[in-house]
C-alpha cells in the first residue's frame, strides 16, 4: 500500500487520481461485501489455504514463534509449511486492532474482509497510475472500472481471500509501474524491493520476477541511459531478498529447500545481480555488444543455477510420492496449464489478457518517442505474463492486472467511435458492446452459468447422501469431543481452523508421507486401512460423501475402505456416530491406542 502511494506521488503534479481511485474502490468494495455477505457471515472460506492462513495468524498471535510456520495440529504436530510470515503481517495487524473491541469470531470476519479489500485498493491505485504513465488520465479512470470487473483479480482480492496471491499481483504491478517511471536509482531500488518481497512471499512469483528483470535489462540494452535503474533493481533485488530471508526464516535460513528462498536460490540471485551490474559497464558500446554482454551474463547465471541448485531444476514437486503426485498434485487446478482447465475457467482467465495484448499492440503502433518505449516495456512484461499463464493457471491474476492499461486504451478507442454514432439506440448498443468486448471473462462466466450443469466424470452411487461440500457440514464435527480426526485432505484445514479437533494432513507438498497415509487408507483394503488409522492415533474416521476427493478414492479403488463404506458396508472396528444437521459421516475408531491431546487450538 505504501508503494502505491509513493508511486502516485513520484511524477510531477498532474490531475489528481486519488479521489477517483478512492471513489471507484469504495463502490467496488461495497458491491463485493454485498455479493459475499453470506460467505462473510458464515466464514465460508474461498479456499482451504484461506482457512490455513487464518489458523497460522491466530497461532502466531497465540504464541507460536515468528520463525515457526509449521502446523502443529496436523500429523501429530509434525507438519512442515513453506509459507512466509510476510503475508501474515497485515492480517495480524488488523486482528490486534480489532480484538480489544470485538469477539474473536467478529474480529476474524472483519480482518478477513478488510485486508483483501485493501489489497484491491493498492492494485487499483497501481493500475490507474500505470495506465496514466502509458496513456492519459481518461484511460486511467477507465482502468479503475476494469480492475474489479476481472474475475481472476476479484477472486484473489475478494472478502475472505487472505492467502498470498493477491499481494503477489500487487507487487508485480508495483515493480512494473516503477520500471515505466523515470529511469532513476530510486525507482530501481523500489522495484527491486517489490520483486524481493514477491519471491519471499512465495517462490511461485520467481518466473514473473525474472521476466520483469529481463525486460529491464533489455530496456537498458536499447537505452544505455537506463543504467542506474537496472543496477539499482538488480542489487536491491538480491540484497532485499537476502535480508527478508534472514528476517523471516531465522534459525531455518540455511535449510536446503527448493520451494522457498534458500541459500542456493540466494546464491543464484547474487550471481545474477553481479552479472547485471557488470554488464552495464559496457554501456558506451554498440547495441550488439550490449546484447552480447547480457547473453553472457545470462549464461553465467544459468551456470550458477546448474552448479548451486541442480536439484531445484526439477521443481518442488519432483520428489512427491508417486501416489500423491498422481491423485493430488495433478488435480490441483491452479498449478496446471490452461489447456487442462475447465473451459469456462480457461476462457475467463486468458480472455482479458488477450484484450490487453490487442490494446497494447494498437497503442504501441500509434505511439512515438518515450511513450512508445513505455508501451514496449509494458507489452513485453504482459507478453511474458500471458505465456506464464498458459503453462501455470495461477499466474492468470497477474496477467489480468498487467492487461489493464491495454484494455483501458482499447475501451476508450471503442467508446470514442460509439459516441460518433447518431441514433441513440445504436449508440447505446455500441457502448454496451464495447464494455462487453473488453470484459470477455464476465461474458464467458454468464454464458457458462446459464448452461446446464455438466455431468460429473465420476460415476454416481445409487442412494448416495447429499454432498458434504459446505463449510457448515464440516464444522458440525465440533459436536464431537476434541480428538484427532482421520479426515479427507481437502477439508482438514477447515476442520482444524473451525473446531477444536486435530487432523492428519492437508494439501501441502512438504508432507508427502502424511498425504500418502490419508490417501492410501481411504483406498486401501479395510484391514490395512485399520492398521494405518489406528497407528495415526485418530479417534474418529471422517468422510464427506460427494466430495471430489472422495470420488477419486472410490473410483480408483472400488474395493477400498471408502468405496465399501459409501456402499453401506460396516466394519466391527468402526462405530457410526451421527452428526446432527450435516451430511458429514463419522465413525468412532474402536480399539485404538490414542495419544492424549496437548493444548487446544484457538477457535476462530
Amino acid at each position: 500500500m505504501t508503494d502505491a502511494i509513493a508511486i502516485l506521488k513520484a511524477d510531477p503534479p498532474r490531475t489528481r487520481l486519488w479521489p477517483t481511485v478512492l471513489g471507484g474502490w469504495t463502490l467496488a468494495a461495497i458491491v463485493l461485501c454485498l455479493a459475499f455477505a453470506g460467505a462473510i457471515a458464515t466464514l465460508r472460506f474461498p479456499d482451504p489455504d484461506d482457512a490455513m492462513r487464518l489458523l497460522e495468524v491466530r497461532d502466531w498471535l497465540g504464541g507460536q514463534s515468528w520463525w515457526d510456520v509449521g502446523q502443529h495440529r496436523l500429523n501429530g504436530g509434525d507438519f512442515a509449511m513453506h509459507w512466509s510470515r510476510l503475508v501474515d503481517l497485515p492480517i495480524a495487524a488488523a486482528m490486534l486492532v480489532l480484538d480489544p473491541f470485538f469477539s474473536t469470531n467478529a474480529a476474524n470476519r472483519i480482518a478477513m474482509t478488510v485486508v483483501p479489500l485493501v489489497t484491491l485498493l493498492a492494485l487499483m491505485a497501481l493500475a490507474a497510475n500505470l495506465t496514466r504513465r502509458v496513456s492519459d488520465v481518461e484511460r486511467a479512470k477507465l482502468a479503475l472500472l476494469l480492475a474489479p470487473l476481472s474475475i481472476p483479480i476479484v477472486y484473489q482480492m475478494r472478502p475472505l481471500r487472505i492467502d498470498h496471491h493477491g499481494w503477489q499481483v500487487v507487487l508485480a504491478m508495483a515493480a512494473t509501474t516503477l520500471l515505466l517511471g523515470r529511469a532513476t536509482t530510486r525507482n530501481g531500488v523500489l522495484a527491486g524491493l517489490a520483486l524481493a518481497t514477491l519471491v519471499t512471499i512465495s517462490l511461485e512469483g520467481l518466473p514473473i520476477a525474472v521476466a520483469i528483470t529481463a525486460v529491464a535489462a533489455l530496456a537498458w540494452a536499447w537505452q544505455p541511459e537506463r543504467r542506474d535503474v537496472l543496477r539499482a533493481l538488480a542489487a536491491t533485488f538480491f540484497a532485499a531478498a537476502l535480508a527478508l530471508h534472514v528476517a523471516t526464516r531465522g534459525p531455518g535460513l540455511f535449510a536446503p529447500v527448493c520451494d522457498a528462498m534458500s541459500p542456493a536460490w540466494l546464491a543464484v540471485l547474487g550471481v545474477a545481480a553481479l552479472s547485471l551490474v557488470a554488464v552495464t559497464f559496457v554501456g558506451t558500446q554498440a547495441l550488439l555488444v550490449r546484447l552480447a554482454a547480457l547473453v553472457g551474463g545470462g549464461a553465467v547465471t544459468i551456470a550458477a543455477l546448474l552448479i548451486l541448485a541442480p536439484a531445484c531444476l526439477r521443481g518442488p514437486f519432483a520428489t512427491l510420492d508417486p501416489l500423491v503426485y498422481r491423485l493430488w498434485y495433478l488435480n490441483v487446478a491452479e498449478g496446471m496449464p490452461i489447456w487442462q482447465q475447465e473451459p469456462a475457467w480457461a476462457l475467463m482467465t486468458i480472455g482479458f489478457p488477450v484484450v490487453g495484448l490487442v490494446g497494447s499492440i494498437a497503442a504501441w503502433s500509434r505511439s512515438t518517442g518515450a511513450l512508445r518505449t513505455r508501451w514496449t516495456i509494458l507489452l513485453a512484461i504482459l507478453g511474458a505474463g500471458f505465456v506464464l499463464t498458459l503453462f501455470v493457471m495461477r499466474a492468470g491474476a497477474t496477467a489480468n492486472a498487467l492487461a489493464i492499461p491495454g484494455g483501458a486504451w482499447l475501451l476508450l478507442a471503442m467508446l470514442e467511435r460509439a459516441r460518433q454514432i447518431g441514433p441513440v439506440i445504436l449508440r447505446t448498443l455500441a457502448t454496451a458492446g464495447a464494455l462487453i468486448a473488453v470484459s470477455p471473462d464476465l461474458l464467458v462466466g454468464a454464458v457458462f452459468a446459464a448452461l446446464p450443469a455438466q455431468p460429473s466424470t465420476h460415476h454416481a452411487v445409487p442412494g448416495a447422501r447429499v454432498s458434504c461440500d459446505g463449510a457448515a457440514d464440516v464444522r458440525a464435527l465440533a459436536q464431537l469431543p476434541p480428538e484427532i480426526l482421520f479426515a479427507p485432505i481437502d477439508v482438514s484445514p477447515e476442520i482444524i481452523a473451525t473446531t477444536r479437533h486435530r487432523a492428519i494432513a492437508g494439501g501441502y507438498h512438504r508432507n508427502s508421507a502424511a498425504l500418502h497415509t490419508v490417501m492410501a487408507a481411504f483406498m486401501g483394503a479395510p484391514e490395512t486401512a485399520r492398521a494405518t488409522i489406528v497407528a495415526s492415533h485418530a479417534g474418529y474416521l471422517v468422510a464427506c460423501p460427494g466430495l471430489f476427493e472422495m470420488d477419486i478414492y472410490r473410483d480408483e479403488a472400488p474395493r477400498g475402505l471408502w468405496a465399501r463404506l459409501e456402499r453401506g458396508e460396516r466394519f466391527a472396528w468402526l462405530t457410526p456416530v451421527p452428526i446432527a444437521g450435516s451430511p458429514v459421516l463419522a465413525w468412532r475408531v474402536n480399539n485404538s491406542s490414542r495419544a492424549p491431546l496437548s493444548g487446544a487450538p484457538v477457535r476462530p
